[in-house]
């Protein structure tokens, strides 16, 4: 009886089995087959549960082409019909929700005592609103740059000969020669291999840190980090861990915890990233650069250091904290600095070794898919860095100013200064039991001080000196920073302009303190 059934199915299985080595032929004939068999081989023998699951997808992908795009009721009679009556009321009924949440009473009150100005801004610029001349320490204007007559005129050539906007990325066709001759001065003048150009000064840091570090990386970064480096370290979603603010101490604790933490999983050496400011924007503190890279090539991490505020006002020629302390800029791994800060102009820059500078081109999101900055815009950076080269007694007039401002502010009741005395952003909080700028539980009234320093902001600026808040995104930055109003120095005003300036800012101080008590 089995071997007349074996009889019966041996031509159909002789079938089958021509018909199989005819499609496996065919299948191989296809180009990269070869490579899709050796895949399905090695998965099936390593995990046939696998192979059986991937069929189940492929056959479910194959039917979800093949199904019918809508399964709308073509007949209509699950649809509820409305008379054109009843359309036009549901329509003057609706009422769409507010794409933000209204702004509250104090939120309004704060944008609406934002001052304009009527004209180019300046050391001395006019308010619109009044028709007032002011003194300006609101503008980061460090080295007197804004308003230079010979930056201006190169401005202008530029823009008869290129045009305004560049109308693309720079990886296509954004990049023309004045953009690679800024480059080029800004490595030149930082001493590093090369440099690569952002053309908005925020997304710069936030675009370096994700491009760099990757998911499985350690950072170790400080606690008070500005907001556009707390992005790039979200974005990045590396292993974080913090150190306290400007605390080398502290520091150097944390990254001894995160190798004792490695060894003890037995984890794989990743690569690993410290990340701080060199003057932090948020109060003012200096970092110590020499211990910062001393313990950078101790525990052998890689340093992104953010000199936004520094690069242009620090050093004698304006180089940063580089050129302050003395340190090659070689021993900074990336070094970010601010074209619109320093060099009154936009954007930002990276500058390092060339392989750093070479792999941002393809991996800095920033730079990748955002049009590069205008040629004018371009060339002001390159003639502001000849500027600060060709005179740097500009600097040395920018650290009597602070030294004019603090001296005058120092003496007046009932505020504390915060920051590093050489710092060209000179910070003061409302004095308090506790002095701390960043306190994980607040101990003081947000707002009230708020409020407070803005009556005082008001005052100044009737008095003729423009001031401004430091602003924070309030409940979406990783920590409460301590409300304080920010003073920008300038080298374009006189020892003697400063000093008088600094003094209606200390009557404005007196005179708002003394009415709330």
């Amino acid at each position: 009886m089995e071997s007349s059934t074996s009889v019966a199915l041996e031509p159909l299985l002789s079938f089958l089995t021509f018909s199989l080595s005819k499609l496996e032929s065919g299948f191989y004939r296809i180009p990269g087959s070869a490579v899709v068999a050796r895949y399905v081989k090695s998965s099936h023998q390593n995990d046939p549960g696998r192979t059986i699951l991937e069929l189940i997808l492929v056959i479910f992908a194959i039917r979800t082409l093949l199904q019918s795009r809508t399964r709308a009721d073509r007949s209509g009679k699950h649809f509820i019909k409305f008379s054109e009556k009843e359309i036009d009321e549901l329509v003057d009924e609706w009422a769409p929700e507010p794409l933000v949440q209204p702004l509250s009473e104090w939120e309004q009150k704060d944008l609406n005592s934002v001052p304009i100005i009527a004209g180019p801004n300046g050391p001395k610029p006019k308010l619109l609103a009044t028709g007032k001349i002011v003194t300006n320490l609101a503008s980061f204007n460090f080295a007197g740059l804004a308003g230079n007559e010979k930056i201006k005129e190169r401005a202008l050539e530029t823009l008869q000969k290129y045009g305004l906007g560049s109308c693309g990325p720079p990886g296509f066709y954004g990049t023309i020669d004045v953009h690679l001759d800024l480059e080029r001065d800004i490595a030149e003048f930082l001493g590093t291999e090369a440099s690569i150009l952002y053309s908005q000064g925020f997304s710069t840091i936030s675009s370096v840190i994700p491009a760099f570090c990757k998911r499985g990386d350690i950072i170790v970064a400080d606690r008070s980090v500005n907001f556009a480096i707390q992005k790039g370290i979200l974005i990045s979603r590396s292993t974080v861990r913090w150190f306290d603010h400007n605390d080398l101490k502290s520091l150097e604790d944390t990254l001894i915890s995160v190798e004792k933490e490695r060894k003890k999983r037995k984890g794989p050496l990743t690569r690993r990233f410290i990340i701080t400011e060199g003057i932090f924007e948020r109060d003012g503190e200096m970092v110590d650069l020499p211990q910062l890279v001393e313990l950078k090539l101790k525990y052998k991490y890689r340093l992104i250091l953010d000199e936004s505020i520094s690069f242009g006002t620090m050093g004698r020629t304006g180089r940063g904290l580089t050129e302050l302390y003395n340190v090659p800029a070689s021993q900074i791994d990336m070094l970010v600095g601010s074209v619109a800060h320093g060099l009154c102009s936009a954007g930002g820059f990276c500058a390092g070794s060339a392989i750093v500078v070479d792999h941002q081109r393809i991996n800095g999101t920033s730079f990748v898919f955002s049009a590069s900055m205008p040629a004018l815009l371009a060339t002001s950076g390159s003639e502001a860095i000849t500027y600060l080269r060709n005179n740097p007694s500009v600097l040395l007039n920018l650290q009597d100013n602070i030294r004019a401002v603090r001296a005058v502010l120092e003496k007046t009741e009932g505020i504390t200064l915060l920051g590093h005395r050489a710092s060209p952003i000179i910070h003061f909080c409302l004095r308090t039991q506790q002095q701390s700028l960043a306190v994980t539980q607040p101990t003081y009234d947000y707002e009230a001080e708020e409020r407070i320093l803005q009556d005082i902001v008001d005052d100044a600026i009737a008095n003729g000196v423009l001031l401004t808040r430091a602003k924070h995104l309030h409940g979406q930055e990783m920590i409460e920073s301590r409300p304080t109003i920010r003073i920008a120095a300038t080298a374009a005003l006189t020892r003697k302009e400063v000093e008088k300036a600094a003094g209606v800012v200390k009557a404005s101080v007196t005179r708002i303190l003394s009415k709330r008590r």
